[in-house]
């Protein structure tokens, strides 16, 4: 599995903090902790992802601190690093034409917040003139996106996107497929592969809902560089132009 290190301006945070204190946060989660057990805020998950003390090691996956993952064949990994902080914000599995960007973050011990964030990120969809909807996959209720832009010939052309969600116990996953695997199941699948391997490690430390698990680079492995032509071309931020499939009207 190759390894490539990007860099990139920083952006707004793609799953915005809920307006609350960290520390204001851990009492609440001591106070409650009896009477709202975590697993009420998590989604079943018997096939993945999974919660750090729902394994035993790593059993081959790559840790990238917050997130361990399992490569499939063939499959590029890109970090995305915001260039001031030389924070790692995102991680994205790269297969052929198929892309599949994660980021894990701090959720509430007391309820989920896929449902919130799957209609905030529908209304933002929305709002920019594109399409959102709603179905049910393998891993729960999925939201479709068709983004639009101006083609080279100055037509609107549509990028597809594919938001999943995972709640778990005091995280929430997030993973966007993009290029071919948001509009071909076939090429989703070893990405949905990837995604339903991760291990997500939350941490005791108090944080605010919504707010990034911190990745990092790999110990054991040399991020390869990365061309500019390259980094063009597989960009992980749902909004922008990446690995995609585009449809003309």
């Amino acid at each position: 599995m190759s390894i490539f290190r990007r860099s990139k301006p920083a952006d707004p945070q793609p799953v915005a903090p809920d307006e609350a204190d960290p520390a204001e946060e851990a009492v609440t989660d001591e106070a409650g902790a009896e009477e709202v057990p975590t697993a009420q805020a998590a989604s079943p998950r018997p096939g993945g992802p999974f919660d750090v003390n729902d394994v035993e090691g790593r059993e081959g996956r790559l840790d990238l601190g917050a997130l361990w993952v399992r490569g499939v064949q063939g499959m590029e990994l890109r970090l995305e690093v915001e260039q001031e902080s030389q924070q790692v914000n995102a991680a994205t599995a790269v297969l052929g034409e198929s892309a599949l960007q994660v980021q894990a973050f701090a959720a509430p011990r007391s309820s989920g917040l896929w449902e919130d964030i799957r209609a905030e990120i529908a209304r933002t969809v929305q709002a920019q003139g594109g399409t959102a909807e709603e179905r049910t996959g393998d891993l729960g209720t999925e939201l479709r996106t068709r983004m639009p832009s101006a083609g080279p010939d100055g037509r609107t052309v549509f990028a597809p996107a594919t938001f999943l969600g995972v709640d778990g116990p005091r995280w929430f996953l997030r993973g966007v497929l993009s290029g071919r695997a948001a509009i071909d199941d076939a090429a989703a699948a070893p990405l949905l592969e990837v995604f339903r391997g991760l291990v997500v490690v939350r941490g005791g430390e108090p944080m605010a809902p919504r707010e990034l698990l911190p990745l990092r680079l790999p110990r054991d492995a040399q991020p390869e560089p990365e061309d500019d032509e390259s980094a063009e071309g597989t960009g992980i931020d749902p909004f922008e132009r990446g690995p995609e499939i585009t449809e003309v009207r």
